[in-house]
């Protein structure tokens, strides 16, 4: 019998020992897209960063035999009818679609971020004005005012990059002034305005931060499109002449032989793809953690 002096603590029924709640197992982390997306692209990085030291071949002057398969002679990843290593002008590729991509969103990004700000924060026929402008661009297909500007310019890459920022700024200068109208209308806005701040202070230190998340996030989304419009102009002969390592020439060009020799138009493609997939993983994980904090 214990004492009087004694306590006892009842355990709750389903709850542990105390002395045995460090020995739990520890809840295993759950293994998310984005970061799966994000190990894939930095591999993809170190592939292009260092294409020349993996595959030292040269990207305009044929290497081997043509038409070799994949593991024979010594190319990975064959050659083409040419004689090209496929392996090494992918990887240059995969460098030229990274870069024009990130110009392309970037620039793309800052203008529309501009316009959008202008119009949302200024208001009145400045608003009326450039929205205006903004749906003109908005009301015709993309890719092909894209073709036309880059058939009136020449093809080449940097043509190709000219017409795709021209018609990819209208989203974010939309998204941009939707949240800025909705920002002016916020807590911290509104007092900043009551404390005297107003003007260009206002806009840049107050209301255009908050719009910056959401911008960046479309911005990383937008990337996986890029390349993908960009492989398209140059698959129908829109990007820079041959034998330039562009992913979509270099899959068009291999498209006679796909029946007898897989690897020529096949292998630029799934390259297009998988860059195309990691940035949209990317962009949805962003997304998503921005609405888990409320942003």
């Amino acid at each position: 019998m214990p004492s009087s002096t004694e306590t006892q603590t009842p355990l709750t029924v389903g709850e542990p020992p105390e002395e045995h709640a460090s020995t739990l197992p520890q809840k295993r982390r759950r293994v998310t897209p984005e970061a799966v997306a994000l190990v894939a692209l930095a591999i993809v990085l170190l592939l292009a960063i260092f294409g020349p030291v993996i595959s030292p071949y040269a990207t305009d002057i044929p290497s081997g035999k043509p038409f070799l398969a994949p593991f024979s002679g010594g190319h990975w990843l064959g050659t083409d009818n040419l004689g090209f290593d496929v392996l090494t002008r992918v990887l240059a590729g995969t460098r030229i679609s990274l870069f024009a991509a990130v110009v392309v969103t970037l620039v793309s990004a800052l203008f529309g971020l501009l316009i959008g700000t202008l119009a949302g924060f200024v208001g009145g026929w400045l608003d009326v004005l450039l929205m205006r402008i903004t749906d003109l661009f908005l009301a015709f297909p993309a890719t092909i005012v894209a073709m036309a500007i880059v058939a009136a310019l020449g093809p080449s890459l940097r043509s190709s990059m000219i017409g795709i920022t021209i018609v990819w700024w209208p989203l974010y200068a939309r998204i941009t002034r939707g949240e800025i109208r909705r920002a002016a209308t916020s807590l911290h806005v509104e007092a900043a305005r009551i404390g005297g701040t107003r003007g260009a202070r206002l806009m840049l230190r107050h209301t255009v931060p908050t719009v910056l998340p959401t911008v960046l996030v479309t911005a990383s989304l937008d990337i996986g499109g890029v390349i993908m419009t960009l492989a398209a102009l140059a698959f129908v002969g829109l990007g820079s002449p041959a034998p330039s390592p562009e992913l979509g020439l270099m899959s068009s060009a291999g498209m006679q032989f796909v029946l007898d020799s897989w690897w020529i138009p096949v292998i630029p493609g799934i390259a297009v793809g998988i860059l195309s997939l990691i940035f949209t993983y990317l962009g949805d994980g962003m997304r998503s953690r921005l609405r888990s904090k409320g942003a």
